[in-house]
């Protein structure tokens, strides 16, 4: 209990848990919509705006979040503009940004310190600051899905079904993009580039062996993240050792675990 004394660790706590309601809230989404890779590609990619933030001297964060956006959205204009195969569009996105990454942070003058906790993540470094942003964008994301979840829904599972049906098709998914875009730069910090995706994957897929529907399936990954993420970080702390790397093993076991007594495994 003595950790809980100090501030770091308390910040480190708040954090995880907004970081758990926002992963699971937009993983649910990308999972239906199959945008795992995507979502990789947006990862890999936005390290072009770390190392552009580094040696402008500007906010990695912020050069990160603009340059995350430009490139979710590039994929979907080459995919749905110039039918360039999605798989092939994020191929290009991911290098591209990566390449950019490792040039710029040659480029930078001196030791770039704070690159190792955007690559393997630390929650302990979660400052005050992580926390507003990430808030804000929590707050901002509830109000998305309170305004138009059913209209998000249809899209994510059925997007020509939903266009047919009048619903604003390219608007949500633009919208919901550019959210996906914002949530991985936030994640990065805590996480790093490395693990992020299993924040946004692992626990929704925890979540669809035992549920079915989208709003029974985000509630149960918000659950299972939040569990799995406060567990991870106070063994982690415990034991001295990297809490991404023990939140990750943890996951993947209940995951494992899952499948194996999932009583839908017969279908």
């Amino acid at each position: 209990m003595e950790f809980f004394e100090y501030a770091f660790f308390r910040n480190a706590i708040l954090g995880i848990l907004f970081n758990s309601i926002c992963a699971a809230i937009i993983g649910t989404y990308i999972i239906s919509r199959r945008m795992v890779a995507i979502t990789g590609g947006i990862t890999h990619a936005c390290f072009g705006g770390l190392g552009l933030g580094y040696f402008l001297g500007l906010n990695p964060v912020v050069t990160a979040s603009v340059f995350s956006v430009f490139s979710a959205l590039g994929v979907e204009w080459m995919a749905a503009k110039h039918r360039v195969r999605e798989d092939s569009a994020i191929a290009v996105i991911w290098a591209f940004g990566m390449a950019l990454g490792v040039l710029f942070v040659f480029l930078t003058p001196g030791y770039v310190p704070e690159l190792n906790a955007f690559l393997f993540g630390n929650l302990l470094t979660i400052t005050t600051s992580d926390i507003i942003s990430f808030a804000v964008y929590t707050a901002v994301l509830l109000l998305i899905y309170i305004i138009a979840f059913k209209k998000v829904v249809a899209s994510a599972f059925d997007r020509d079904f939903a266009a047919v049906a009048g619903l604003p098709v390219k608007w949500l998914n633009t919208v919901m993009t550019i959210m996906i875009a914002i949530g991985v730069v936030l994640t990065i910090r805590m996480v790093g580039i490395m693990l992020l995706m299993s924040l946004f994957s692992l626990p929704q897929m925890i979540a669809e062996t035992r549920c079915v529907r989208f709003r029974s399936m985000t509630i149960a990954a918000v659950i299972i993240s939040v569990v799995t993420c406060l567990s991870g970080l106070l063994v982690s702390a415990y034991i001295d050792v990297p809490c991404s790397a023990v939140i990750v093993i943890f996951q993947v076991i209940v995951f494992i675990a899952a499948r194996i007594f999932s009583p839908r495994k017969s279908q």
